[in-house]
């Protein structure tokens, strides 16, 4: 995956789990698939506005969605595996960048210049 593409996954990841109703989503997903609705009551969330959290999940490339086999009015939503694999790889490099940082710091105020 190319610097910049990998650039956009974790840009839209952060903007997926900006708010904090989206992120309980996650949490709650983590334990089990859930309907929409279901998913609105946990929250307190109205649908339309569970609607939107969803997409903007969806979107993220964290959630995806099924349909029951007997009922095909009802999505399931669950987290999709694999997608926080660009975040997990750009804060990596991100903790490694700042541990170089600070440890070229420190050789610095210690004198060994």
């Amino acid at each position: 995956m190319s610097a910049e593409r990998s650039s956009e996954a974790v840009d839209r990841l952060f903007a997926a789990l900006a708010d904090p109703k989206r992120r309980r989503a996650v949490e709650l997903l983590g334990a089990r698939p859930y309907s929409a609705g279901e998913l609105a009551g946990a929250l307190g969330l109205a649908p339309p506005a569970m609607s939107r959290h969803l997409r903007a999940l969806k979107d993220g490339g964290l959630v995806e969605d099924n349909y029951l086999s007997f009922d095909a009015r009802v999505r399931i939503y669950r987290l999709k595996a694999g997608a926080t694999a660009e975040l997990k790889q750009w804060l990596a490099e991100t903790e490694a960048l700042w541990s170089d940082q600070l440890a070229a710091f420190k050789h610095h105020v210690e004198g060994g210049a």
